[in-house]
C-alpha cells in the first residue's frame, strides 16, 4: 500500500466520526492537494536545478500550464480511484492491519509545508 494511500485512510477515519456524509470527499480533496503540492514542489526544484546549470527548457507561462494540467488530472485521477470500490478494499485492508494513530492537525500541515518550501524554491529561481 502506498503512503497516499494510508494518508487517505488516515483522514477518511478521522473524519468519517464527525461528517459521516462528506468523508470520502474531504479525503480526496486532501489527498488530491497533497499530490498537487508535492508536485509543486518538485517541479519548482526542477526549475530551480534547470536554472542552475543555464538550461532553458521551458518558459514559465508553459510551465504553469503543465502543472495546471498535471493538477486537473490529478484532481480527476483521485475522483476516480477513491470514489468507488478501491476505497473498500483499502478499508477492508485496514481492518486487518494495526492503524496508525496520525494527528489531523500535521495532516493538514503536509501540503501547506510543501507549498511554502515552493514558495521559497520559487523565491531562489
Amino acid at each position: 500500500m502506498s503512503i497516499f494511500n494510508s494518508l487517505f485512510i488516515a483522514v477518511f477515519k478521522h473524519y468519517k466520526k464527525r461528517k459521516h456524509k462528506k468523508a470520502n470527499q474531504i479525503a480526496t480533496i486532501y489527498i488530491s492537494i497533497l499530490q498537487c503540492s508535492v508536485l509543486l514542489l518538485l517541479g519548482m526544484f526542477f526549475a530551480g536545478f534547470s536554472s542552475q546549470m543555464n538550461m532553458n527548457t521551458m518558459t514559465h507561462d508553459k510551465a504553469w500550464a503543465l502543472f495546471i494540467m498535471a493538477s486537473v488530472f490529478v484532481f480527476f485521477k483521485n475522483w476516480i480511484q477513491y470514489a468507488g470500490r478501491k476505497r473498500q478494499v483499502l478499508n477492508a485492508k485496514m481492518l486487518n492491519k494495526k492503524s496508525q494513530n496520525h494527528s489531523i492537525f500535521l495532516l493538514w500541515l503536509l501540503p501547506v509545508a510543501c507549498i511554502l518550501l515552493s514558495v521559497i524554491l520559487w523565491q531562489a529561481v
